[in-house]
C-alpha cells in the first residue's frame, strides 16, 4: 500500500473543495452552466481545466479574457443561486475525511481554500465539521494572489502560530499544491475526491508541480 508519510507535522493545513467537502463536480457543473448561459460556451470538463483551484479574482479574470469584457453586473449571484441548486442534488464530505479530522484531533488544524468565506462557513456546518478549524478557516477570494501563489498557506499556518516549514498541507489540485509547495509546507497530493476521474493521470499531474507523496484515499495518509 502506498502510504505517504509526512516528517511528524506540528499542524495540518486543508483546502477545502476536494479534500473536505466532495463539491467539485457541482461546483464546475454550475459555473460551465453559468458560462454558457451569458453566452460563452463551457463544457463541465472546460470548466475544470480553466478554472479549478482558483480564487473568484482569478477565475473572473480568466473569463472575462476569453468573453472580451465584463462579466453581467449579477453573474456572481445568479451563478450562486445556481450553484446552491446543484449542491442540493446531492453534497457530502470527501470520504474518509471525518474520520480523518476525528483521528488528527491532538494536531492544530486550519482550512486554506479558494473558496467564499459564507460558503466555507456553510459546508462546514452542514456537515458538522466546523467544531475541527473554529476560527481557522482562511479564504483566498478576495485576496490580490491567490493559489498557485503561496499567500493563503502562508496566512493559515501564522493564524495557527506554525511555521510553514512544519506543516502538513493536503491538496487535490494542481494549483493549490503548487501554492503549498511555494509555501514551504510538506504536501499531500489527494486523489479520492469526485471530480478525480483518472486518479492516476491526476496522480501525475500533483507530482508534477512538486507533492511530497500521493494518497488515494485518506487511509493512505500516515502521521509519525
Amino acid at each position: 500500500m502506498n502510504r505517504p508519510v509526512s516528517p511528524a507535522p506540528a499542524a495540518i493545513i486543508f483546502d477545502f473543495d476536494g479534500v473536505i467537502a466532495d463539491s467539485e463536480v457541482p461546483a464546475n457543473r454550475a459555473l460551465a452552466e453559468s458560462l454558457t448561459a451569458i453566452g460563452l460556451p463551457t463544457s463541465f470538463e472546460d470548466s475544470l481545466r480553466d478554472y479549478y483551484g482558483h480564487n473568484w479574482q482569478e477565475t473572473e479574470r480568466r473569463i472575462m479574457a476569453r468573453l472580451g469584457g465584463p462579466l453581467p453586473d449579477e453573474f456572481r449571484e445568479s451563478h450562486r443561486t445556481r450553484a446552491r441548486a446543484h449542491f442540493a442534488k446531492g453534497f457530502a464530505p470527501v470520504p474518509g475525511a471525518p474520520d480523518f479530522l476525528t483521528a488528527t484531533t491532538h494536531l492544530p488544524r486550519a482550512v486554506a481554500s479558494s473558496s467564499n468565506p459564507d460558503y466555507l462557513r456553510w459546508a462546514l456546518e452542514r456537515f458538522d465539521l466546523h467544531g475541527h478549524f473554529a476560527e481557522h478557516v482562511y479564504s483566498a477570494d478576495g485576496m490580490a494572489r491567490g493559489k498557485p501563489h503561496p499567500d493563503i498557506y502562508l496566512k493559515a499556518a501564522q493564524g495557527l502560530g506554525v511555521a510553514p516549514v512544519s506543516c502538513m498541507a493536503i491538496e487535490d489540485s494542481p494549483t493549490g499544491a503548487r501554492a503549498a509547495v511555494a509555501a514551504g509546507m510538506h504536501v499531500i497530493g489527494l486523489c479520492s475526491a469526485g471530480h478525480i476521474a483518472d486518479p492516476a493521470s491526476h496522480a501525475d499531474a500533483l507530482r508534477a508541480v512538486g507533492v511530497h507523496s500521493i494518497a488515494f484515499s485518506y487511509g493512505e495518509i500516515a502521521l509519525l
